[in-house]
């Protein structure tokens, strides 16, 4: 008796303590949390020269990296699955196993993004100094490798010290979009996306936006190439949906306005209903999973399909470290083009060597 006393008056001298941390790391989180401004201007650096002509072949890439941690055996805390047994799965770490990974994965995607030659490459959840990719600069990386591009850079996430998961913690991050360009960029900006504001998901969920940089073409006119990655942790689509209509909004205008458009990057959409089930594995349809159709996409705009849509993925389930035939798989990596824009796209397969995705390229014309 005396002992289950003892512990019931430990425990109540603990509850207290307890309260009072948990609190106070909720009141540092809520001070911390902030949104980017719409709308905000952004550095465009080692601007290139030459212009853009018409008539013309120009190829761009889009690639997630997935902050350097993605290598077959990494699994995300965040997500969440079930197999068709029924067994249901969660991923394991908040951060890369160690800058190693780190390191290797970067320095892989340099090499795929090399062998493609691109004149345009954009980079999606490329981190510059955080604690899940254990401090590695993968922006200064890519810079440096390929100095012949100027570049623009646009923060989408940007978090106090995440104490999740108590074993493996998120930690502190600031991350985004790089856009890299071999053509001269008249302007950069940051376009803020919508996103939800529960007190849960508005720490944890990227702020969300996507990046316009301006190119000028010979003709007088401009391409608009936009940086795009939209929220994931959207159960139902909601969000998702306000944020394709403010996308469409902007390209739209813009190509009533004369110019050219290219959107490039993660949908996080099943780009398609045929993409929803169409890939083998053990797992069912994610909870995140919707669906993107052409419906969906502004009058004068086309979602460009990959030439090899059917046997390539773009994107791996990581609630499971990966194996082949087990993770769910679909596309929900692309473009959508103006029809002022001839354009064809191919899947590039890496295997998932290097990140949770696969890289996208597009060969476009400029009518």
């Amino acid at each position: 008796m005396r002992i289950l006393k003892r512990s019931a008056l430990t425990l109540l001298a603990v509850i207290p303590t307890l309260a009072l941390v948990v609190g106070g790391y909720v009141l540092y989180m809520q001070h911390q949390y902030y949104r980017i401004p719409d709308h905000q201007k952004l550095t465009i650096g080692n601007n290139q020269a030459a212009t853009l002509t018409t008539g013309k072949v120009y190829t761009a890439t889009t690639y997630n990296v997935g902050f350097g941690a993605y290598n077959h055996q990494f699994s995300f805390f965040m997500d969440a699955g079930e197999l068709k047994s029924g067994t249901k799965t969660r991923g394991k770490y908040g951060t890369a196993r160690s800058k190693a990974v780190v390191l290797t994965d970067t320095k892989g995607v340099e090499k795929v993004m090399q062998a493609q030659q691109a004149d345009f490459m954009l980079f999606q959840e490329i981190d510059t100094n955080s604690t899940r990719s254990k401090h590695v600069n993968q922006v200064r990386m890519v810079e440096n490798k390929f100095h012949g591009y100027g570049h623009v850079f646009a923060n989408n996430f940007h978090s106090a010290f995440l104490m999740w998961p108590l074993t493996d913690p998120h930690g502190s991050v600031q991350s985004g979009l790089l856009t890299l360009s071999r053509y001269h960029i008249g302007s950069a900006t940051r376009r803020q996306y919508p996103v939800t504001n529960s007190f849960i998901s508005k720490f944890t969920d990227l702020d969300r936006c996507f990046a316009v940089t301006t190119i000028p073409v010979t003709n007088g006119k401009q391409l608009l190439l936009i940086n795009s990655h939209m929220s994931a942790y959207d159960k139902g689509g909601k969000m998702r949906k306000a944020q394709m209509k403010l996308l469409n909004a902007v390209i739209e205008r813009a190509y009533l306005d004369g110019n050219y458009v290219i959107v490039g990057g993660d949908y996080n959409h099943a780009l398609g209903k045929d993409m929803l089930t169409h890939f083998a594995s053990q797992e069912k349809v994610p909870d995140w999973v919707s669906v993107l159709d052409q419906s969906m996409v502004a009058k004068g705009f086309t979602m460009v399909k990959a030439q090899n849509r059917e046997t390539v993925p773009t994107v791996r389930s990581t609630d499971l470290a990966y194996r082949s035939g087990v993770n769910y798989l679909t596309v929900c990596d692309g473009f959508l083009v103006s029809n002022n824009v001839t354009a064809t796209a191919t899947n590039i397969n890496t295997n998932f060597d290097y990140a949770d995705h696969n890289p996208v390229k597009l060969t476009f014309i400029l009518k």
